[in-house]
């Protein structure tokens, strides 16, 4: 299990948590997306290290930005 934390910026709305966890969890090797709308950290669970760039990828399809990685 591989675990990472990044923070995204720009989500307002429950809606807007919706929107990333589908986009990130349709990353592949992802098996678990967790989103805290009031801190806008989302931590991604893989079964192997995901690279970084799928994920920012999959939060800017979902309209938002990635503003960094923990």
């Amino acid at each position: 299990m591989a675990t990472a934390t990044y923070t995204v910026k720009g989500m307002t709305c429950g809606h807007c948590v919706s929107s990333v966890k589908e986009e990130v969890g349709e990353v592949s090797g992802v098996t678990s997306v967790e989103v805290d709308l009031a801190s806008g950290l989302l931590t991604v669970e893989s079964d192997a290290p995901v690279d970084a760039a799928e994920i920012v990828a999959a939060v800017e399809e979902a309209g938002y930005e990635v503003a960094g990685r923990s």
